[in-house]
């Protein structure tokens, strides 16, 4: 059973929230520019970029390419990059950085301790988005209050970094269920990552991200050795709560 056919059903609120979602988009691009799409190439992204293009708005969208994608999100991002062209941008981590750190702490460093996973995440995802996000004056996420407890509160214009980096933080879906994410790929047909289809509902770096069991959590294949509350790479993590 694809992902499509096990999660499409779309809440009461649908529609209002599509429209919302819409109006907030397009607030966004005419108030906020220069501003950036931030796309992991997972479900809420991907109906992301198909309603930015549905609206025909002016906002272009980036990747972080970490180096360790699993093959199939690889093979999204090739035919993403041929559609969108030049409005997609790919962000790879330093490579120096990255041969350093596997010389020093090997290759598997991430399943060491938490502090050597968040060093890996740093280097491969947050140095890079800080090179995506430079210039900008807001950036827009895929973030969901049902993802996990962690982002339970996520508002739909965040901007708690705003005083710091001068940098507003949209979530347009951040009140859609998972049913809604699948109920609109399915209406518009549009394109995901497969592994979806195998039971990876929250999609990261192939050796931190494992399919999920039913009724596990949503983000319970992500870093799964490691305890709840640790479970962010940095990319949504405040100031605050990194220097805590």
């Amino acid at each position: 059973m694809s992902a499509v056919e096990l999660h499409a059903r779309a809440s009461s609120e649908f529609e209002e929230k599509l429209e919302q979602t819409q109006t907030l988009l397009i607030r966004a691009a005419s108030e906020y520019a220069p501003l950036t799409q931030a796309s992991s190439l997972g479900a809420e992204d991907v109906a992301i970029t198909h309603l930015i293009d549905s609206l025909e708005l002016n906002i272009p969208v980036f990747v972080l390419d970490t180096g360790m994608l699993h093959s199939p999100t690889l093979e999204l991002l090739e035919r993403t990059r041929r559609k969108l062209g030049e409005r997609l941008v790919v962000y790879q981590p330093a490579r120096e950085s990255v041969v350093q750190f596997v010389k020093r702490e090997g290759g598997d460093a991430m399943y060491k301790s938490v502090d050597l996973r968040k060093a890996c995440c740093h280097i491969r995802k947050v140095e890079p988005l800080a090179r995506a996000l430079e210039g900008k004056r807001a950036w827009i996420t895929g973030l969901r209050r049902e993802q996990s407890s962690a982002r339970a509160e996520v508002p739909l214009i965040d901007t708690s970094d705003e005083a710091a980096t001068g940098r507003v933080k949209f979530n347009p879906l951040a009140n859609w269920s998972w049913g809604d994410v699948w109920h609109y790929i399915q209406l518009h047909q549009v394109d995901y990552n497969r592994l979806h289809d195998e039971f990876y509902p929250s999609i990261g770096c192939a050796p931190c991200t494992r399919a999920v069991s039913v009724g596990e959590d949503f983000r319970a294949g992500r870093w799964w050795w490691e305890n709840e509350a640790a479970k962010e790479c940095g990319l949504h993590v405040k100031k605050e709560e990194i220097s805590a």
